[in-house]
């Protein structure tokens, strides 16, 4: 059973929410501030959290950057701040998706079910344990039952979102991949208008790789993965 934060100081709010996530199956603990969930995350990560953004005692933004230091599990903000430019904030931070207040709790399950089936999608498939791309000198290295992507050796520290663009990638290296078919492929609801959504997340990728040429911009098309199975020669 999946355990699911819910950080939200709208009693109402929190407690619909975390009532409908139970009869969807789920494991669920609320929040009404930033300093209880920070203290329940040191006791034990959930597989989930659902974060609101404007707290009593501090911005929800600045927490998920707080935690994704250390921490990579999925995010889903979850706030009344409907603005382009606070999504795109909200996926720079490393969340895995972004849901506007007043919003369904059906499409809040199906979202909570997407993004979680995703990230257990990549760490249970053992028969392709590790899988390494070279680059100039420089290998790229999965360990799917890990959920993780190292750059000779060190951990990226990729997002849920992250891992499941650049290992869809990887996985078609040298062709080109629209923005269209990473949003269908890797988010399996959001839409075309997505699309800057998609090169935010691109951006952080490179940055964590820590080498923009893993990942080639076709202009007007979308992203081609450059690295090689081959050791480069």
């Amino acid at each position: 059973m999946n355990l699911i934060y819910i950080v939200e100081d709208h009693d109402v709010i929190r407690d619909g929410v975390r009532r409908y996530l139970e009869m969807s199956g789920y494991s669920v603990l609320g929040f009404e501030n930033l300093e209880k969930a920070r203290q329940a995350i040191s006791v034990k990560a959930p597989d989930l959290l659902l974060q609101d953004v404007m707290l009593p005692d501090g911005d929800g933004f600045d927490f998920v950057s707080e935690i994704r230091k250390t921490m990579s599990f999925p995010v889903i903000f979850m706030t009344a701040r409907i603005g382009e430019e606070d999504r795109i904030r909200g996926f720079e931070l490393g969340g895995d998706d972004y849901i506007t207040k007043p919003f369904s709790l059906k499409e809040l399950v199906l979202r909570v079910g997407a993004v979680l089936r995703r990230t257990e999608n990549g760490s249970k498939d053992v028969d392709r344990f590790a899988e390494s791309f070279f680059l100039d000198g420089s290998r790229l290295s999965f360990n799917e039952q890990a959920h993780q992507a190292s750059v000779d050796g060190k951990d990226s520290g990729l997002t849920a979102a992250e891992w499941r663009i650049l290992k869809y990638l990887s996985d078609r290296q040298g062709t080109v991949v629209s923005r269209d078919e990473l949003i269908k492929e890797c988010f399996d609801y959001l839409s075309g208008s997505y699309g800057r959504i998609v090169d935010t997340h691109i951006k952080n990728i490179r940055a964590k790789l820590g080498d923009n040429r893993w990942i080639e911009t076709v202009r007007s098309f979308g992203y081609r993965f450059a690295g090689s199975s081959e050791v480069d020669r």
